[in-house]
């Protein structure tokens, strides 16, 4: 998909430094750049890589998951 956008002079001489550093065209780099952003930026990503991230680690003792549970049902979202 071919799309048009404005930026910034120098945010757009830093990105073609960075392309060419990167050996990268700047579509690529353009498009690399809105994947990590809206992963970073998805609710159900960030989930994703959270459970994988628990899934991987060691199993805690049973205090410690009673006080996790007890902080997130605490915490605001």
């Amino acid at each position: 998909m071919k799309t048009a956008i404005s930026l910034p002079d120098d945010l757009f001489d830093d990105a073609e430094r960075l392309a060419q550093a990167l050996h990268k065209s700047r579509s690529r780099l353009y498009g690399d750049a809105m994947r990590e952003y809206l992963a970073r930026h998805s609710p159900e990503r960030v989930t994703a890589a959270l459970n994988r991230l628990c899934a991987d680690s060691p199993a805690a003792d049973e205090f410690a998951s009673r006080a996790a549970r007890r902080t997130f049902e605490q915490a605001e979202w």
